[in-house]
Order: C-alpha cells, then structure tokens, then sequence
C-alpha cells in the first residue's frame, strides 16, 4: 500500500486509537457515577474519532507530508477539531504536519491571550493573525443589516493569504454534519440548487485545498465532546453575535425533526452519499436526451407505476441496522 495516501479503513482505525495519559493513575476507588461518565465519554470520543477518520479516508483529505492548516476560531468545533488530528498524527501511518492560525479580527473585548496560552500548553505551532476586520465591517455594513457575508469574505481572503504564507498544503475548517445539512436546506428553500458544503474541493480564488475532516461528526456529539473537555470557548461578538435568521430557522426545523423522527437526520445526511442523477431533473448532469429504447436498465429503471415503499423507521448509521421489515406503501398523489 502507498504511503502517500491511505484509503479503506487505515484512518479510521487509526483515529481511534487513545494515546496513554502520562498521568498516574489514582489510587482512590471510582465510583459507578465516574465510571460511567468516564465510559460514555470513551465511547464518545471514539466515535467522533472514528468518524473523523473515516471521513479523512473517504476523501482522501490529508495525504503524506501534508501541512495542514488549521483555523481556529476559540468555538467548539475547530477547538474538537483540532484535537482530533493532534491525535491522529501521532497515529496515523503517514507523516503530515499542523499549525493551527487564529484571526483576531480586533472585536472589542476579544480575549487575545485565551488562545495564545492553550496553544503553547498544547505545544502546537501557532500563528495568529491580527486584522482589523471589525472597523471595516462597522464602516461599510449599513446599522440594522448583517455583517455576515461581509465579514466572510475578508476573513477567507486574509486566510488564504496566510496559508500561502505558511506553504500550508491544505486548510481545514470545522463544519460539522449539521452544517452540512443546514447548508444543503438552505440552497433548496432559497437558492433552488441542491448542493451544500463539500468535504473536500479547491478554493474559490483556485490556489487552495478546503477540508472539513468533521464532516462525518454531529454537532450534539460535538458539543458534549467540547464540554467534557473543557475547551475555553471564546464566543463571536462582532456585532453582537448575529445570527443568520434563515439558517437560524434552517437549524431548528432539522432540530424538531430529529426530536420527533429519530433517525430522520442521518437518513438525510446518508442520502447526500447516494445520489442518483438519472432519477433527478438536472439534465446537465445526466443525458436525458439522447436515451432511447435501447439504452438499457439505469439505476434500476423508472418503477413509476408501482407505489412507492419506504421503511417504517430511520435508521441511524450509529446503530444496528435491521433489516428494513415491514413497509409502508404510500399512493402517489398527482
């Protein structure tokens, strides 16, 4: 097997692997309480690990002598992120390298000294940038409108500038599964396309390598990750931390859905894994026009006389699947 790039399982099985702590063990008796915790914690952290690396394998998203670039912003997901690929480096079966950068943009009240210090404790090779983003986003955003998109683009501009900078070969960012989906829902409400937030592809000025090895991972998974950790979360307060209001209501539909379906979710995320073009309407993406009698079974043919059979239950990808048992059949409504 080449060394220059792992497929298969080699990640996934790597990232799992939990370094052995340097701290010696207590000699106090756990109680069942912190025995539990400490259990679910580890069943925790070995999923998240295990879907990071799956996903790092799936795409081939960091291969020998990589230097990747991390960005760091002070919230939970990079700081989750971040920790995991310390991690796999130290066991995975290729060399690559890490630096993780921090753009301070000059929020007022930003705590400039959080990162600094849990860096160097880490022993992690660091940059922090210093651009006043905030004074020209007050200046050229108009009150009452959001600073969002504004900001984005003067925050990737300058990333990018610095990835050059540092010869880094690829930058990670640490959108999660949710924000996949998010992104996917809000192209279908209000852009009318169907795509969303890739795991892997090249940068929008054509000079850099966008990776987003958490891809795999879910946010509540994520969050109880950050909390038992205890990352030192430092929260955006440009503008008073906007938010966007369509992605904002985005985020709570697929929250309620996940509450009321179960499984709901990962049904949705895995169908961004199956895509069937010759079953959807982009005539670009598949030649409709020149099929004819001819051209044999696609995709399993048009079954458009039948009724259509969907299971009785999700199935969430973290749990056993069954087989899919009984159905439902549903009458097509014309």
């Amino acid at each position: 097997m080449s060394t220059s790039a792992f497929t298969g399982s080699a990640f996934a099985e790597s990232a799992v692997i939990t370094p052995v702590s340097s701290t010696p063990a207590s000699t106090a008796p756990e109680s069942s309480s912190d025995a539990s915790q400490s259990a679910a914690f580890s069943k925790l952290q070995k999923r998240l690990r295990r879907n990071l690396g799956q996903a790092i394998s799936d795409f081939n998203m960091i291969e020998d002598g990589d230097r990747i670039m991390v960005c760091l912003s002070g919230g939970k997901d990079s700081y989750a992120m971040l920790d995991m690929l310390l991690n796999l480096k130290v066991h995975a079966p290729i060399h690559f390298d890490i630096i993780a950068v921090n753009l301070d943009q000059k929020q007022p009240g930003f705590p400039e000294h959080v990162l600094p210090a849990y860096l160097t404790e880490l022993g992690v090779e660091y940059k922090i940038v210093e651009e006043d983003t905030y004074s020209i986003v007050m200046d050229k955003v108009q009150p009452g409108k959001t600073t969002c998109s504004l900001c984005s683009r003067l925050r990737r501009g300058i990333l990018y500038r610095t990835a050059t900078e540092l010869g880094a070969t690829k930058i990670a960012l640490g959108h999660h599964r949710d924000d996949i989906l998010e992104t996917l829902m809000l192209n279908m409400f209000y852009a009318g396309s169907m795509k969303s937030m890739p795991p892997k592809l090249v940068s929008d000025n054509g000079q850099h390598v966008v990776i987003r090895p958490l891809a795999y991972c879910k946010e509540q998974d994520i969050i109880a990750f950050a909390k038992a950790k205890e990352f030192p979360i430092i929260p955006c307060n440009l503008c008073g931390s906007q938010e966007n209001l369509q992605r904002q209501n985005i985020k709570a539909m697929l929250e309620d859905w996940d509450q009321r379906f179960p499984g709901r979710i990962a049904s949705m995320f895995r169908s961004l894994q199956n895509v069937v073009p010759s079953h959807l309407l982009d005539h670009q993406q598949f030649d409709f026009k020149n099929i004819n009698s001819e051209s044999g079974v696609i995709d399993g043919g048009d079954i458009g006389f039948d009724k259509p059979e969907v299971p009785n239950s999700f199935i969430d990808d973290e749990q056993t699947a069954p087989e899919l048992g009984e159905r439902l059949s549903i009458l097509e409504v014309k």
